[in-house]
């Protein structure tokens, strides 16, 4: 998935079909004289529909394509048919797809699961034809209800990634080329800050053919969740998370700092994220010897209040084999 394919928010409108009208119409038939009304009711307005779908990661679909149109109920006729309903449409979003009102940001409902069907916009309803409205005084009714017009909404659709795994960290932490070597994905790496601007998911192969999806989103820095950087904006995909791995270089000046830092921004941003499992990744670790490795986790032991924590390289790959262990037994737990 490129950069430039990651849709994660958008704004549509979405119109539905309006109702079809009631037929006023009165029975004829040879030898009957005075059938009566027999008019039939009109047909539903069409719905916009949201339909969830598992193979979607992104809502790249709305990035050209922003007003939807249902179609309209028909007429009702003679011998009380009715009209035929409006074609529905239905729009395909990916799981985690949040719906929010344009106008007050309330969350209106969330797609989570494959399958699923919300209407968006519901159609009119048709309107009633003029045989129900005959009475013992009112034998030969000359009117019907016009149909219910649809409904105009304009909505936001907002993405947060369902992955199992999110990785945190400052700009450079070596989050995109550790998803780069424990998945297929093909993140852009390059050694400045802000490399990646757009999430990246990468599915992580495990033993005996088991797999878990992992999430690189953009760094975070001290005061993201006031929204400084970029990281604000993409942590609401954290919150999706079921485990955080905190990626730390081995070369930073204070590793227990800068997983504080880490951990407040968080904190500040939904104090609920700091309930998920969480494990520190020292990444860079080749740089180290083993006596200077032993000294760290002295250092470390002291400073993290007992979060777990793995030293390892992406580029050398060491540990690798055993984070991705770690990961799926918390995953598992």
């Amino acid at each position: 998935m490129t950069e430039g394919n990651f849709v994660d928010y958008v704004r549509i409108n979405a119109e539905s079909g309006k109702g079809g009208k009631g037929s006023v119409h009165l029975h004829r038939e040879k030898f009957i004289t005075k059938g009566g009304p027999d008019g039939g009711d009109g047909g539903r307005g069409g719905h916009i529909i949201l339909r969830g779908n598992n193979n979607l990661w992104t809502l790249v679909t709305f990035k050209f394509k922003k007003h939807f149109k249902s179609g309209h109920g028909g007429n009702g006729s003679k011998s009380r048919s009715s009209g035929a309903d409006g074609e529905d449409v239905y729009l395909d979003v990916p799981l985690g797809t949040v719906v929010k009102d344009s106008e007050t940001a309330e969350v209106l409902f969330e797609i989570t699961e494959h399958g699923e069907e919300r209407i968006l916009a519901e159609g009119g309803m048709g309107g009633r034809g003029n045989w129900h409205f005959k009475t013992s005084t009112n034998q030969t009714p000359r009117y019907a209800q016009p149909g219910v017009p649809g409904q105009e909404v304009e909505v936001i659709l907002e993405l947060k990634l369902l992955a199992d795994v999110g990785l945190v960290g400052f700009p450079n932490a070596g989050k995109s080329t550790l998803l780069s070597v424990i998945t297929s994905a093909k993140p852009k790496i390059a050694a400045y800050e802000f490399t990646t601007l757009k999430p990246n998911l990468g599915i992580v192969e495990h033993r005996n053919f088991q797999s878990f999806v992992m999430a690189d989103i953009p760094g975070i820095i001290e005061g993201a969740a006031e929204g400084k950087g970029l990281g604000h904006y993409f942590l609401r995909h954290i919150e999706r998370n079921s485990t955080l791995l905190f990626l730390i270089p081995a070369d930073s000046k204070d590793i227990g700092k800068e997983y504080e830092i880490l951990l407040g921004e968080l904190r500040r941003y939904n104090p609920e994220l700091l309930d998920k499992e969480r494990l520190i990744a020292i990444s860079k670790s080749d740089m180290l010897d083993q006596e200077l490795m032993d000294e760290m986790r002295v250092e470390l032991d002291k400073d993290l209040d007992s979060t777990p924590y793995i030293f390892i390289s992406s580029v050398a790959q060491q540990g690798i084999m055993e984070l991705k262990d770690k990961l799926w037994a918390m995953l598992n737990s």
